[in-house]
């Protein structure tokens, strides 16, 4: 089992920015073959992903965040980060990281196995 844990959420103001970050469990995460995402769930939607990113360092966006978001590894591999600039109300939402072991940057949510918690994301206008 891989426990992820995400933290960054917070409160903004429309145009403004923030960095989230998700650990991996250091003793359970030894894949080799890897894809995490980072996916979001707005009080009464579905959730969707936003971004991904895999081991070859292929990345996918939305089309609601391509050119704001940005998705990254950290220096040790079970680190993963996004991005969040020109934020906007309507990204406001709980995002989540989820990681699975196959390559791909899918962003569907049925293509992960490993899930956090989450983290709140307010942006205000």
């Amino acid at each position: 089992q891989v426990s992820l844990v995400e933290s960054g959420g917070g409160s903004v103001q429309s145009g403004g920015s923030l960095r989230l970050s998700c650990a991996a469990s250091v003793y359970t995460w030894n894949y080799r073959s890897y894809r995490m995402g980072w996916f979001r769930q707005a009080p009464g939607k579905e959730r969707e992903g936003i971004a991904a990113i895999d081991t070859d360092s292929v990345t996918n966006y939305a089309d609601s965040v391509k050119g704001r978001f940005f998705v990254s590894h950290g220096k040790v591999k079970n680190m993963l980060y996004l991005q969040m600039n020109s934020l906007k109300p309507e990204d406001t939402a709980m995002y989540y990281c989820a990681a699975d072991s196959v390559v791909g940057a899918s962003l569907t949510v049925r293509h992960y196995i490993h899930w956090g918690q989450g983290t709140q994301v307010t942006v205000s206008s």
